[in-house]
């Protein structure tokens, strides 16, 4: 055999050898070890199905769910702190709608005899003011609750020979239209003849008066005017009222008004 034939053998087995040695030093290789993160769990309260602005709640309305026990917030009702919440909450009224599967929370539900929904869901420092409201003066009654409305009076003038109009608050939230405080899904229109909105002490004195003195309107805003602040609203007895002049046309007197 040649020099050259046995030197390509030689190299090809040694090739080969350090290959196989290579092989068993990676099938040999331990295995990594695959260390698990256990979460600690804990059972909090939270609702079993949605519940709507203002119902009734009772003991099927709850069920305890395993949380992340770094994620429980300090206003969460936890089994190991309350374990007998589900019976405390019964017969108790949801102050904010709850989606299923939300964490239940002191300040969500109000207990009978601490105060009605409507108390429960009116901001510290305001009142709740009722009007009358009809097809023609609530927006064809396509006004909900939680919209946003401007408060509008319409009253005779002084001679009583025509009528004059004023807006009396700008931006205004509608609490209710009749005993609905919450718009029901599938819902077009709101019924009842009675509009609750929330007003502030002055604003309340001033509708209690505006309703004595003529017929109160409500102008439907639009949904983007809600983050707007509040205008504010015209005193009543200090508002500018726009001149007029009368107008004789065929013979019959009317009354127009110039800003």
């Amino acid at each position: 055999m040649r020099r050259s034939q046995v030197l390509g053998v030689s190299v090809a087995l040694g090739a080969g050898l350090l290959a196989f040695l290579g092989m068993r030093g990676l099938l040999s290789k331990p295995a990594a070890v695959v260390q698990k993160n256990t979460v600690e769990l804990t059972k909090v309260l939270v609702a079993r199905t949605d519940i709507p602005l203002g119902q009734l709640v009772n003991e099927g309305s709850f069920r305890w769910q395993d949380w992340p026990k770094d994620a429980v917030g300090p206003s969460f009702v936890s089994k190991a702190s309350k374990p007998d919440a589900i019976e405390h909450f019964k017969g108790a009224i949801a102050r904010a709608p709850l989606i299923a599967g939300e964490p239940i929370t002191e300040n969500k539900l109000i207990k009978p005899g601490t105060g009605g929904v409507l108390a429960a869901i009116l901001p510290s420092g305001m009142r709740a003011v009722s009007t009358k409201i009809s097809e023609h003066t609530a927006a064809g009654k396509l006004i909900l609750p939680n919209d946003h409305v401007d408060v509008i009076l319409i009253r005779r003038t002084r001679g009583g020979e025509g009528h004059t109009s004023e807006i009396l608050f700008r931006n205004v939230r509608v609490l209710a239209i009749g005993q609905q405080i919450e718009a029901r899904e599938g819902k077009k229109g709101s019924e009842g003849n009675v509009a609750t909105l929330e007003l502030t002490p002055g604003q309340a004195e001033q509708l209690a008066l505006a309703n004595a003195m003529g017929e109160i309107t409500l102008s439907l805003r639009s949904i983007a005017d809600i983050a707007e602040a509040s205008s504010g609203s015209e005193t009543l007895g200090k508002s500018k009222e726009r001149d007029a002049i009368s107008v004789l046309r065929y013979g019959v007197k009317s009354r127009a008004y110039v800003n």
